[in-house]
């Protein structure tokens, strides 16, 4: 018997049905595996990305609260040991850097200068220390170290970090003004001194000291010298 054209199109489609179905099912009977396989280790893999993320949070906050417990022992003028070693060794490239500034800081206010220039080495040293501290590291060092260097040893340390605009130009600018001075060379002192007194991003206490030096060597007129700041009144 023929077929009527509705019941020939309902045979294909479920023919084609059929063959879909057998298709997937050769598929999932060959691959199936491999897909219940892939998508567990995606899965995992996702998990694995959500708990590291965690532990880095949980490790910066505690990292944070040793480091806090670091300053509130330096504030006692002493270094808690066991709390420093950990720093060093799990507080990452910040926090190991900053506990070795408040170890050097410590061991210079002691008199302890080989200590504190082998902590700022150490910062100096590190591939993985952020530049920022490493430049505060340097200027300390070398302000630590100042009467043993030679005068030109200090002017080639600084001479980065000595100019206008640079973020450390206060103090590394005052160092290397001195320098020239023990140089003899007052005409680079005074120009020194004078630049420090120009640049706004200087601090006024140094403005001032830069100031009085820059007028004893002749490098700011009266008028200018007039307008620095003014040390406070006791």
């Amino acid at each position: 018997m023929a077929l009527t054209p509705y019941q020939s199109e309902a045979l294909i489609r479920e023919v084609d049905d059929a063959v879909r179905q057998d298709d997937m099912f050769s598929f999932w009977t060959k691959y199936g595996r491999l897909v219940l396989v892939a998508v567990v280790l995606a899965l995992l893999a996702f998990g694995g990305w959500l708990l590291w993320k965690n532990h880095r949070t949980s490790v910066a906050q505690a990292n944070s609260e040793q480091f806090a417990t670091l300053l509130k022992s330096a504030e006692a003028a002493t270094l808690d040991q066991p709390v420093y070693d950990k720093l060093i060794a799990e507080g990452g490239p910040g926090y190991k850097s900053q506990a070795e500034m408040v170890k050097a800081a410590l061991a210079a206010g002691k008199g302890d200068d080989k200590t504190a220039i082998a902590a700022y080495d150490a910062i100096l040293n590190d591939p993985d220390a952020l530049q920022p501290i490493k430049d505060a590291a340097l200027i300390r060092k070398t302000a630590v170290s100042f009467d043993s260097m030679k005068p030109d040893q200090v002017v080639a340390a600084l001479r980065g970090l000595a100019a206008p605009g640079n973020p450390w130009f206060g103090s590394a600018g005052e160092l290397t003004g001195i320098a020239y001075l023990k140089m003899g060379r007052r005409d680079l002192a005074g120009e020194m001194f004078a630049s420090l007194t120009r640049d706004p991003t200087v601090p006024d206490t140094i403005k001032l000291r830069a100031g009085q030096m820059a007028s004893m060597l002749g490098s700011v007129p009266a008028a200018a010298a007039s307008d620095l700041p003014q040390p406070a009144a006791r």
